[in-house]
């Protein structure tokens, strides 16, 4: 076994399955439910869909050459509710997820070793993508934390729904057994 393809397989299936987080909650949600937020203070889910996005291209462009806080960001307009269409949120959204998962395909296993910068400060690849893998799962937390509550009880379950444990983890089971 190659450790970083396998890292990187591992990897790139982490990060979808928090993009499929993200996907479930938005789609869920109205465009009046995207922009709320609980006080002047926090942040829509929006906001944040803005802010992950930019956050992502300016990390994954040109990763193993340029700096990763790139200086035609502007990070503090990130936080500005101003993108009113949940269809313009969502491309927001695929646009970041892009950059990502483009340069994650492009990396070979020799790549985990080198060393980028992110505001100055050197890292590994392999720790700038742990580093943005925490980010990216803390904000889509964030995300399906404020569409829970704004769907209350209309909310789909994204995992195991509430009282459905013994009957998820014999299914699964079962489906063990079959492979």
């Amino acid at each position: 076994m190659e450790l970083g393809k396998e890292y990187l397989k591992i990897v790139i299936d982490r990060f979808q399955s928090v993009k499929i987080l993200g996907d479930k909650t938005i789609n869920q949600l109205s465009e009046q439910e995207l922009h709320w937020s609980y006080n002047s203070e926090s942040n829509s889910i929006a906001v944040i869909v803005k802010h992950v996005s930019g956050n992502m291209v300016s990390r994954w462009s040109d990763f193993l050459t340029t700096d990763g806080e790139k200086a035609d960001r502007n990070r503090e307009q990130e936080f500005i509710d101003d993108i009113s269409r949940k269809l313009d949120i969502i491309t927001y959204w695929e646009k970041g997820w892009k950059v990502l998962f483009d340069t994650l395909h492009g990396l070979d296993e020799l790549d985990l070793m080198k060393n980028i910068s992110i505001r100055g400060e050197n890292h590994l690849v392999m720790e700038a993508i742990e580093r943005q893998v925490a980010h990216y799962a803390y904000h889509v937390g964030q995300i399906v934390y404020i569409g829970k509550q704004l769907k209350g009880e209309n909310w789909k379950s994204l995992s195991i729904p509430r009282g459905k444990s013994e009957e998820y983890l014999k299914e699964m089971l079962k489906k063990q057994k079959r492979s």
